[in-house]
């Protein structure tokens, strides 16, 4: 039996968000916009000490000076929620230094995608946290129309049935039918170089498994979901929904592709959708709450679904 999830606090009116940058150093400018727009929703977004350092190489500061930055924000009561500021590389080396006991006993809104893939396996793992996919402050709220407001509000307002389709690009890429369990996923890169390391995915109950990535080749696709299904990764996953690839491949390699990975996947029995805009996206970030039960309904090629079954935080 799984283990109930640990759900953060609602995103209410005047919530305190932490900006963060565990991976590389963002553009300040690109920072402020993002500050500023997450400002006018309401909220009250701060950066942290070392959001905007530079260096060593292309970390936004030293390994010690990103932990300080996520020990200080979780166990800061004031803080309702930690916000990443960009990917790139850098948030797979913190996680042996994380402090697991501080983290659980101070459970709230993490939210980021691409390279912070990492994280959230670990607070999947080590804290039982539901975490957040999507969209992150110098990436997604700094471009105009880059966030997906409707997916950001009812994942953060604690809405128990809500949903997305084919407003938010989903569309169906082999089959019919349904799959149930939990959403989990992130960027496949990432989650393909934690396995075998003690840092890897854990697919502990049904579940569906959201996949997206950026500058990723068909036959890359078709590569790293064969190694996901030599892990054992796939033995509980019952559907499969891919992300937008508009960032992976140009127009014309669309089909190409998507033949890949249907090739990589034709021994995988449960649905399959592509398109979801969440992630690395040209337009608006569609907000993931990664843990919570979901039902990937794909019965109606014409009105394909992945709907929420309980809410993602606490009221």
């Amino acid at each position: 039996m799984s283990v109930a999830l640990v759900k953060p606090r609602a995103l209410t009116a005047g919530a305190r968000l932490a900006v963060l940058s565990p991976a590389s150093t963002p553009k300040p400018d690109l920072v402020q916009q993002g500050v500023d727009r997450l400002n006018a929703l309401g909220y009250q977004a701060t950066a942290g000490a070392h959001a905007l350092d530079r260096g060593p190489l292309y970390y936004a500061g030293t390994r010690e000076q990103r932990l300080e930055d996520i020990h200080t924000a979780f166990a800061d009561p004031a803080i309702d929620g930690i916000l990443c500021s960009r990917g790139g590389w850098g948030s797979a080396e913190l996680l042996p230094f994380l402090d697991a006991d501080l983290i659980r006993a101070n459970p709230k809104v993490f939210v980021g995608y691409s390279d912070h893939t990492a994280l959230h396996c670990w607070l999947q793992k080590e804290a039982n946290l539901g975490t957040f996919y999507g969209p992150m402050v110098a990436a997604d709220f700094a471009r105009e129309g880059g966030v997906d407001l409707m997916s950001w509000k009812h994942g953060f307002a604690g809405d128990r049935s809500w949903s997305v389709g084919e407003a938010e690009g989903l569309r169906v890429l082999r089959g019919g039918g349904k799959a149930e369990g939990r959403l989990t996923g992130g960027c496949l890169s990432i989650l393909t170089e934690g396995l075998g390391t003690p840092y890897a995915l854990e697919i502990l109950a049904d579940s569906i498994l959201f996949l997206e990535d950026i500058g990723t080749k068909p036959y890359q696709w078709d590569r790293m979901l064969l190694h996901l299904r030599y892990s054992g990764i796939l033995e509980r996953v019952r559907g499969i929904v891919f992300g937008d690839m508009r960032q992976c491949v140009a127009a014309e390699e669309q089909d190409y592709l998507e033949r890949a990975i249907l090739h990589s996947l034709r021994e995988f029995e449960g649905p399959i959708a592509i398109g979801l805009r969440c992630g690395h996206v040209y337009g608006a970030n569609v907000t993931l709450p990664l843990g919570v039960s979901v039902r990937l309904d794909l019965t109606d090629e014409g009105n394909p679904r992945m709907h929420f079954l309980e809410a993602a935080v606490t009221v």
